[in-house]
């Protein structure tokens, strides 16, 4: 292995059972108040781009989600199916794709928690133009980014934009959640780290 590979190996190992992140859960409640009492309501499908370990898509698939959960790293699908197991698997499909480039289908929902910042500034926009894209009116879209006072801001192959170009960026969408906040902590792995952290959920409207 890599040490890239070696580094999110460990990373996986320390996140495999955190909750999910609160954009995902603020996305799945709009979306279950919506089909409330739907007699005709069918699975919604979610693509989790930069899954990971799996604590998003997990959160999706317990609530009857079908669920494409997208990783660079082969590990990662590895860790998503096993901690998913026979109760969740069945909704789910992973795929080894590199952000910059991989196709995303048509969804109810597109979920992106801490990995559209690490794509260089030329592969973040047409990343990001894809997933709008595959949005229809009605559609989520849900995601942490870091802002460009994060730690990162200043690595060249980093993408840390600031909350107000983020929003210039929704214009096709209605903000339903929006949070801002930087802090000095620790990163998951126990490295010290500036976070500059901007979090939404937003609907798709036209």
């Amino acid at each position: 292995m890599s040490e890239d590979s070696e580094y999110w190996a460990r990373y996986y190992e320390v996140t495999v059972e955190r909750p999910a992140w609160e954009p995902v859960r603020l996305a799945n409640a709009g979306f279950a108040a919506e089909d409330l009492g739907r007699a005709d309501a069918t699975a919604r499908f979610a693509v989790d781009l930069g899954c990971g370990a799996g604590r998003d898509a997990r959160e999706l698939l317990r609530a009857g989600w079908r669920v494409l959960a997208v990783d660079r790293e082969p590990a990662a699908a590895e860790v998503l199916r096993t901690a998913a197991g026979r109760d969740l698997g069945a909704g789910l499909e992973t795929r080894i794709a590199d952000l910059a480039d991989v196709a995303i289908p048509p969804c109810d929902l597109v979920n992106a928690s801490l990995c559209l910042p690490f794509l260089r500034p030329d592969a973040f926009a047409l990343t990001w133009g894809r997933i709008v894209s595959a949005l229809g009116p009605g559609a989520r879209f849900s995601a942490m980014l870091f802002g460009d006072r994060d730690g990162s801001a200043s690595e060249e192959a980093m993408t840390c934009l600031p909350p107000e170009r983020v929003r210039a960026l929704l214009s096709d969408f209605e903000i339903e959640h929006w949070n801002v906040k930087e802090e000095d902590t620790t990163t998951a792995l126990g490295e010290p780290h500036h976070f500059h952290l901007i979090e939404f959920v937003a609907r798709k409207v036209r």
